[in-house]
Formats: C-alpha cells, structure tokens, sequence
C-alpha cells in the first residue's frame, strides 16, 4: 500500500472561490433532452449549453450532459469557465465586421454605434451579452442548431483583432476599416 497514493474525494477535487463565482455572467442558453438506445429502450439524458462571461471580454461556452438538468448545468459551467478565451472589444462594440462558422452555421457579426443595442437572437445575443458587447448589429445564416450558432459566434470574436492588425492585414486605411463614430476627430 505504500506505493499506492490515495485518490482524493470528490469534495477535495473541486475547490469553487466564491469571489470568482460572483462576478462572472452565467447563461443557460440551451436545455435538450437526449436519448442513448440501448438494449432495453431508450436512455434519456440532459444536454445544456452554459455560456460563462465576465462583461470585460472574457467569454467561454461549455456543454454538460447528465440525466439530471441541475448536474448537467453544473458540468456545463464547470467547462464553460475552465474554456474561457479572451477577446478584443471597441469600447461598447466590436472592432471590425466579421463572419465566421461552426459546422452549418454562419454568423455575420457587424459593429454599431453606441445606443443601437445588442441585434441577435437566441445563443448569439448570450454570448455578446457575456463578454460585455452592448451594440451590435448581427445575423445568423445557414443552420440555426443553437449550439453551432453559440460556437460560431465564439469563433468569430476569438478571431477579432484590434483596428490597426485588421486594416495592416487588409492592406487598407485604418479609417476603411474602423466604423465612422470610432475615428478620431482632426481639429
């Protein structure tokens, strides 16, 4: 026994800080019930999307699976929040349009001027809302599964950069690409 070192408990294995629990946006976006066929019937399990933001530019998704919806949320926060990725806002928007997809889905995402609010829908508007944008101008193209839509959104604001990288890239004027509320004025 002496080679053998003991397993901790499972109270041991997760240690939750209370300070970070309360300041990060939590969203269920999505609860699904599934079924695993088996020799017997059917199995039923729940599926939850969790998206986890601290409304600075921090966002993360996660997927829980279990048969009860309350274990299957914790898991999916659990992963949501270890997955968190950081991401390049512009003040209260993004800083340069984008389009990206996850599987059948495509979103268009599009800077707006301040007081225009979040435009999106569903899955969209959870992750925007999670990582701190307050104006935007968005739409969903191909498929609408919610989570493909969720990760597609999270894909497209993992590949923002900031204004200055997205016009040398471009090979266009920092103003072409910058929306016109965000230039600065001259005189």
């Amino acid at each position: 026994m002496a080679g053998k070192q003991r397993r901790p408990k499972a109270a041991e294995q997760v240690v939750v800080r209370d300070e970070d629990r309360e300041e990060l946006d939590e969203r269920v976006v999505d609860i699904a019930r599934v079924a695993k066929v088996i020799k017997g019937g059917r199995r039923f399990a729940f599926r939850t999307v969790i998206v986890v933001g601290d409304n600075k530019g921090r966002v993360g998704v996660g997927v829980g699976k279990s048969r009860a919806v309350p274990d299957a949320i914790r898991k999916g926060t659990e992963r949501a929040r270890r997955n968190m990725k950081s991401v390049f806002l512009s003040g209260t928007t993004i800083p340069h349009e984008m389009v990206a997809e996850h599987g059948g889905a495509e979103v268009f995402l599009k800077p707006a001027s301040p007081g225009t609010g979040v435009i999106a829908g569903g899955g969209m508007r959870a992750v925007l809302e999670a990582v701190g944008v307050h104006d935007i101008l968005t739409k969903s193209l191909g498929s609408n599964n919610v989570l493909n839509v969720v990760y597609a959104t999270l894909k497209g604001l993992s590949n923002m950069k900031n204004a200055e990288q997205e016009a040398k890239a471009r090979g266009k004027a920092l103003a072409d690409v910058q929306p016109f509320w965000s230039r600065k004025k001259n005189g």
